[in-house]
């Protein structure tokens, strides 16, 4: 990995480790990579956090028909009617672009590092 796909995965492990749409198995994850390439910055660690992270990262984002069926569903207890319904309007406008996943910051962080290993298509 060149140091621009290094930067480009640690900066979004610093969003995934802070970002309150994070679960903690992503929380963990991506500060496990970190504490591990800071433990050791050699070629092969940073390779074996990397992939490590991937692994656990895979099927994490959720897509952007789960968060229509959030809007549908829990948000309109969670959020009340009203922001429910905006969420709903503006992630099926999303989909009709061609979204795939959620724009949250954390799917967002998690898609764009999958993305960025050929792991899924943004």
């Amino acid at each position: 990995m060149d140091k621009e796909q290094f930067d480009y995965v640690a900066k979004r492990a610093d969003i995934l480790v802070s970002s309150n749409a994070s679960t903690q198995v992503t929380k963990d994850a991506a500060q496990a990579w970190k504490d591990a390439v800071a433990a050791d910055d050699s070629y092969e660690a940073v390779e074996a956090a990397t992939a490590q992270l991937l692994d656990i990262l895979e099927g994490r984002p959720t897509t952007i028909d789960g968060v229509i069926a959030f809007a549908e569903g829990p948000a309109r207890e969670m959020f009340g009617e009203e922001a429910a319904a905006h969420l709903l309007a503006r992630q099926q406008q999303r989909k009709e672009q061609g979204a795939k996943f959620c724009d949250c910051d954390a799917c967002t962080a998690a898609s764009e590092i999958l993305a960025e290993f050929g792991r899924i298509e943004l």
